[in-house]
């Protein structure tokens, strides 16, 4: 049962690390101008994608 829950712990550990990276990233994304995003090779409809690429590695 200690097994079971260390797991649980450490699963809900990493989501909540992961979720917080896709939120920084897309906080950090949608803060910069278009010209800032543009500079960078980006538009303002990738920024979603890319924060989940960046937090999920999908």
């Amino acid at each position: 049962m200690t097994g079971r829950f260390a797991n649980l712990a450490a699963g809900l550990r990493e989501h909540l690390a992961r979720r917080r990276l896709y939120k920084e990233t897309f906080r950090e994304l949608a803060a910069l101008s278009n010209r800032e995003l543009g500079d960078l090779g980006l538009n303002r409809s990738m920024i979603r994608r890319i924060s989940w690429q960046a937090a999920y590695g999908a």
